[in-house]
């Protein structure tokens, strides 16, 4: 293919298509008539010799070729913008730049408020992304550029990719107040017989658990996975389950009339690290951002 005769602006359109899955939206994203972003959909399906968007129910689904250069051309767009403009005189006040960051549901719950607070009031023209994604995968996307950063703990990595501790955390067990073991010591004995709620998503409670009670010759009783962390308090007030979460995030589900329990048995502290990759140590957008997050997290 002979790059010279590709208008490169399509991998924008496209890229806006896979944000959008909407031709009209689309449209305004870039921005550009509707007719327009039509016919450059119908050049789209030329150049790469596939449909790649398929209308379904209102909305354009992506086709599975589509999905397969999504993140191909999210990373070359990224690589390209950084290409043509240097952030030495990087100015939060009249950047537009778009952030993307890695967040659990439960990190963001104790931090995107604070954070987004504070990104309206220094960079009210800039914006974060966040997506949630597996330890793996946001290594990876560190490493592709399709990440500026992610927040999380205990990230294997290579020396490419760099971490600083954010706040410190532990890992308590969490009940509703009328749970029967709300009352009195929760002993291993009591804890190893209850019903347990897991959140299956994360790796966290079984390094800090299941490995511990594994390694003494115990296991769990768990009667229910979920892959969210915000789905332990509702469940919880109906039943007799409990549940090991973090206990910064325990603090938070304390209003919603949970019950707060350390574990019967060694559970050491941990801290939630902000990752990067070693490329943008000295990029002046990449170290702003990065400290908001970590001011963001003072006094967690």
């Amino acid at each position: 293919m002979n790059l010279r005769s590709i208008d490169l602006n399509l991998l924008v359109i496209f890229d806006a298509l896979m944000a959008e899955r909407h031709v009209t939206r689309a449209a305004q994203r870039i921005p550009m008539t509707q007719p327009a972003m039509s016919n450059a959909l119908a050049r789209l399906r030329h150049v790469f010799k596939d449909e790649l968007f398929i209308r379904s129910g209102g909305i354009m689904e992506p086709t599975p070729r589509a999905l397969e250069l999504g993140e191909a051309v999210r990373q070359i767009l990224r690589q390209t913008e950084r290409l043509m403009s240097s952030d030495v005189g990087f100015d939060p006040a009249t950047s537009e730049r778009e952030f993307t960051g890695r967040m659990s549901d439960l990190t963001g719950y104790l931090l995107l408020p604070r954070i987004l607070s504070v990104l309206s009031i220094q960079a009210p023209h800039s914006s974060l992304e966040v997506l949630h994604m597996s330890p793996d995968r946001s290594i990876k996307a560190l490493e592709t550029d399709q990440l500026d950063f992610a927040i999380s703990m205990q990230l294997r990595h290579n020396t490419s990719i760099c971490s600083e501790p954010l706040f410190s955390d532990q890992m308590v067990c969490v009940m509703r107040e009328g749970n029967p073991l709300a009352e009195g010591e929760l002993t291993l004995e009591r804890f190893l017989r209850a019903e347990h709620l897991r959140v299956a998503m994360s790796p966290t409670d079984i390094r800090f658990v299941d490995n511990v009670l594994a390694d003494k010759g115990f296991s769990r009783n768990v009667v229910a996975k979920v892959p969210h962390w915000l789905l332990v308090p509702p469940i919880l007030q109906k039943s007799n389950m409990i549940a090991v979460i973090s206990g910064k995030l325990a603090e938070k589900f304390m209003e919603s009339g949970l019950a707060i329990k350390p574990l019967p048995f060694g559970s050491e502290p941990f801290s939630w690290d902000i990752y990067w990759h070693r490329r943008n140590d000295n990029s002046a957008a990449h170290q702003w951002m990065r400290n908001l997050v970590k001011i963001c997290c003072q006094g967690m």
